[in-house]
């Protein structure tokens, strides 16, 4: 398994979030991706920088003035007030139901929640850095695979399934598995399909294939009218216009068990088979783990094993995003066995 890692990660550390109104340290941490490094070496993958800039890509996932904003963030909140680097930037008001969004305010919060979807997804100085690191080693596997490599792996973080075109959100704020998805269009991929297993609904992702017919989304979630995202990941969103058909969710009740979870994932695969896909992108959030803090479904260590295991049997090249999942010392036996299930048929 090609692995590209994210040299830049560690300088996206935040402090802190807000968890159901208490201040709390970040679940999303560096050590998520020095435990899945560490796994990844212990059982003999190297790790490679990433080689492709990811650029180009990333204009036509994300729009312009939201690459802008995001790019330059950290250093507009110090231009307010030097004292600012001690202190995280939180949204505070979002444009919602009849308030405006085509004009881009003066104010740097409300510029933030312009381009926010929740208040979860805290910024620090190295959040660009580290994001667009981790939008290049996607484009790097994407087109390691697109040259005929069976299946690479991007390793990184902060995650990416929850940044729509426009803005931010859930730690994410590149969205990654887009990127790949791109990119293995670009490089002559007729259709790709994305699946997404992370236990929370990769929203971003939908909104950005949302009407496309040559990229397939397939999600298996935590249902939102319970789970987080909340607001999108519903069974009865199929897509719009041309993309009408190409968006298939699974919502699964809280605590679902592995056996019914694998059910899905065998339904997920035969919509998969449909799709004629010629190369297939997983956007691999691991907080399905029975033990995550923020998640509630009960997937066992042997049992993402299986998972590996299925993917291969769809025969397509594939690319592995690296995505939630924050049960950290347990994160890489679990990546690893995902790999090592592919790997292995």
């Amino acid at each position: 398994m090609i692995t590209f890692h994210n040299p830049l990660h560690q300088g996206h550390a935040p402090a802190h979030e807000f968890f159901r109104g208490e201040r709390v340290p970040c679940f999303e941490k560096p050590a998520r991706v020095d435990y899945v490094e560490a796994a990844l070496r212990a059982r003999g993958h190297g790790l490679l920088p990433p080689d492709t800039d990811s650029v180009p890509t990333l204009s036509e996932v994300h729009a312009p003035r939201y690459l802008a904003f995001l790019q330059t963030a950290w250093q507009q909140w110090l231009e307010l007030d030097p004292a600012n680097s001690a202190i995280q930037p939180f949204p505070s008001v979002w444009p919602v139901r009849t308030l405006r969004s085509d004009l881009e305010p003066l104010n740097f919060v409300a510029r933030l929640g312009l381009y926010s979807m929740d208040n979860g997804t805290p910024m620090a100085p190295g959040t660009w850095a580290a994001a667009k690191a981790g939008a290049d080693a996607a484009a790097s596997a994407a087109s390691r695979v697109a040259q005929g490599a069976r299946a690479a792996f991007c390793c990184t973080r902060p995650p990416g399934h929850h940044a729509g075109p426009d803005f931010m959100g859930g730690y994410c704020f590149l969205n990654n598995a887009a990127v790949a998805a791109q990119v293995l269009r670009h490089q002559g991929a007729r259709r790709v399909a994305v699946l997404d297993v992370d236990y929370h609904h990769g929203n971003g992702t939908q909104s950005i294939f949302y009407d496309r017919a040559d990229v397939l989304f397939v999600s298996i979630h935590g249902d939102p009218r319970t789970e987080y995202p909340f607001y999108l990941g519903h069974a009865d969103e199929t897509g719009v216009g041309e993309g009408e058909g190409f968006n298939l969710n699974l919502p699964l009740p809280a605590g679902t068990s592995a056996a019914a979870w694998l059910d899905a994932l065998e339904f997920a695969c035969a919509r998969i088979d449909r799709h004629g896909a010629d190369a297939l992108v997983i956007s691999l959030g691991l907080d399905t783990f029975e033990g995550d803090p923020i998640s509630k479904f009960a997937l066992a260590f042997a049992d993402f094993r299986r998972v590996g295991e299925r993917l291969a049997g769809l025969r397509l090249p594939a690319v592995f995003v690296l995505e939630g999942g924050y049960a950290a010392a347990e994160l890489g036996t679990n990546a690893v066995n995902v790999l090592d299930g592919f790997e292995q048929v």
